[in-house]
């Protein structure tokens, strides 16, 4: 082979070793391209599976404490339920809960301990059926009811829009209350409540209430019994003196006669008080309103408290606006006797000085329908110690002590005052010093008389001269009594018929009617009431006028009244007998036609 052939094949194989350096350095470069995103991917897949890892070892851990708190809340819940089925088979009421098909899906024993261990009354037993095995056990004390309609009656209580509490009593003595209440997925829960303490509580309650009210009632009726018993002998005594001291007597007789007539009336006053306060403890009060005249009541009372002032150096002073009405409306009786124990008080416990009254409006802005009016009675007396003020309107206190009293009194005068002002809607207060007097005052709310603005009085005719005498029916049984009417109405320009019973009285009426009719009311074979209603019906039947009919009665009570009032009489004059009231009264109710009547005593004598 030539040198140029060699340099040729030289060539070839240096061309192909570069050729293939060349592949192999391609070769090499893709070589470590591949190894380095091989090696990138694993290292991003390396980076993957760790946070895998940490992820599921998260989701581990999450599911462990769910797993642990789901154990903790299930022991909790199944504690509660326990705690709350033992508190309910602890309590003594009867528990259960039936479902919205009314069979009986839970009870407590004691709910379950009032059927006997009965095997049928469990969980699935219908409401129906318990219903029908307590019944046919005899576990129900019917009380006389049906045992069909005892079961229809408490199904449709069930059946009802809104189900009413119920009571049942057991065979053996035990009420239960049954208190049902639907829930809003249908279900039903019964509670059964023993309440035979309660029902023997308010037995007991009942009892005494019957008790309390029987020993008020015969306690009013041996007040108003002892009343009557008593005003009827003193109708003779202080009526009787009364009249005795209008007769020539001597000195020393009429001091005798008096000191009859004073005890009388004191003891009369006792009576009254105790009535009084009888009343007003029971709430059986009533205050009768009417117009009056205040001053001309005041002015009464002085008149009556005159004979209290002899051997005093006292003087009655009385001190009224000029600017209130001349009438007002309030209960005229309630009135004077208030002031009459605040002005008799006064005079008793004043020696020297004055008593004094003064009256005073207190209009009120707000109230223009109403007549605000205060009365003090002041006096210049003994005074009250500031220990004894406390308690002065108290029962039966005494300004005095009880061992050095010079005065005598029940002690419930002013207890009574106090009670009946309040009844007014007033008010009372006491300022006093020991020594040197005390001042009562009270404040009433008197009612405004809409005639004195709107229709003036008439002035006064002159008195009628007589046209016929005063036919007079008078009806009383007790002897002393006849004596007593028969003195007082001496004198007196009037016909009086006088009988001993109502059965008289009537047969007289029918002989010629009368113009005024006196009548008492507790007498044989007819009494007054019975007499008043015989005559009204009369009267009614035969197109008559009424005769004026009035009670002369030692029944004293507010009730007595009023009972009496409604039988058709018109008006009471209670025993013992006043000789002016007496008058007054004939005088009010004589026909007009009677003209004036001779022999009658003046009102304001």
């Amino acid at each position: 082979m030539g040198i140029s052939g060699f340099d040729e094949r030289f060539a070839r194989e240096r061309r192909a070793r570069l050729q293939a350096e060349r592949l192999l350095a391609q070769r090499s470069e893709e070589l470590y391209s591949a190894n380095k995103k091989l090696a990138e991917h694993a290292h991003a897949l390396s980076h993957t599976v760790i946070a895998q890892r940490e992820e599921n070892a998260a989701l581990i851990g999450r599911s462990t404490r769910t797993q642990a708190a789901l154990e903790v809340a299930t022991e909790k819940a199944v504690i509660a339920e326990r705690r709350l089925w033992d508190a309910l088979s602890a309590v003594e009421d009867g528990f259960a809960i039936f479902d919205r098909d009314w069979r009986l899906a839970v009870a407590n024993p004691a709910w379950l301990g009032a059927f006997d261990g009965v095997a049928d009354v469990a969980p699935g037993a219908s409401y129906e059926a318990i219903l029908r095995i307590a019944v046919d056990e005899g576990l129900i004390d019917l009380q006389g009811e049906d045992a069909d309609d005892w079961v229809d009656r408490m199904i449709a209580r069930w059946e009802g829009a809104s189900i009413t509490q119920t009571d049942i009593r057991l065979f053996n003595g035990v009420y239960v209350r049954l208190i049902d209440k639907r829930t809003p997925q249908g279900d039903m829960v019964s509670l059964a409540v023993d309440i035979t303490d309660t029902i023997r509580r308010a037995r007991a309650l009942e009892h005494a209430r019957d008790r309390a009210e029987a020993a008020t009632r015969a306690k009013s009726t041996f007040l108003a019994n002892m009343s009557h018993e008593i005003r009827t002998p003193m109708n003779g005594v202080v009526a009787m003196a009364g009249l005795l001291r209008d007769t020539a007597l001597s000195d020393e007789q009429r001091l005798y006669a008096e000191t009859i007539q004073n005890s009388g009336t004191a003891l009369l006053t006792i009576i009254n008080d105790i009535l009084d306060y009888s009343k007003i403890d029971a709430g059986k009060m009533l205050l009768h309103l009417e117009s009056f005249d205040l001053r001309h009541l005041i002015d009464e009372i002085f008149r009556l408290m005159r004979p209290g002032l002899e051997g005093k150096d006292l003087r009655l002073v009385l001190d009224y606006d000029m600017f209130l009405p001349a009438r007002m409306v309030g209960d005229p009786g309630r009135v004077r006797q208030i002031l009459t124990n605040l002005i008799g008080n006064a005079v008793k416990f004043t020696e020297a000085g004055h008593v004094t009254v003064r009256v005073i409006g207190v209009p009120d802005a707000a109230q223009p329908e109403t007549l605000p009016v205060r009365i003090v009675v002041e006096d210049t007396g003994i005074g009250i110690a500031p220990e004894m003020q406390a308690h002065i309107f108290g029962e039966f206190n005494q300004v005095e002590a009880q061992a050095t009293r010079r005065f005598d009194g029940t002690g419930l005068g002013l207890a009574i005052t106090r009670q009946l002002v309040a009844l007014m809607g007033g008010e009372i207060w006491l300022t006093s010093a020991l020594g040197q007097g005390s001042s009562f005052g009270l404040s009433l709310p008197f009612g405004r008389d809409p005639a004195v603005a709107a229709d003036p009085a008439p002035p006064e005719e002159p008195p009628i001269a007589a046209k016929r005498g005063l036919h007079v029916l008078a009806a009383e049984d007790n002897k002393t009594n006849q004596l007593v009417f028969r003195a007082m109405l001496k004198g007196v320009d009037l016909s009086l018929d006088l009988v001993e019973n109502g059965a008289l009285a009537l047969a007289r009426y029918h002989e010629g009617r009368p113009d005024l009719i006196l009548t008492d009311i507790s007498m044989p074979e007819m009494d007054g009431m019975a007499l008043a209603r015989a005559i009204r019906a009369h009267e009614v039947q035969m197109g008559l006028p009424p005769v004026p009919i009035i009670a002369m009665t030692a029944h004293a009570m507010e009730s007595d009244r009023d009972r009496i009032l409604a039988a058709g009489i018109d008006a009471c004059l209670t025993k013992p007998l006043d000789k002016t009231l007496l008058h007054d009264m004939i005088r009010r109710y004589a026909p007009p036609d009677c003209g004036v009547i001779a022999g009658l005593k003046a009102a304001n004598a």
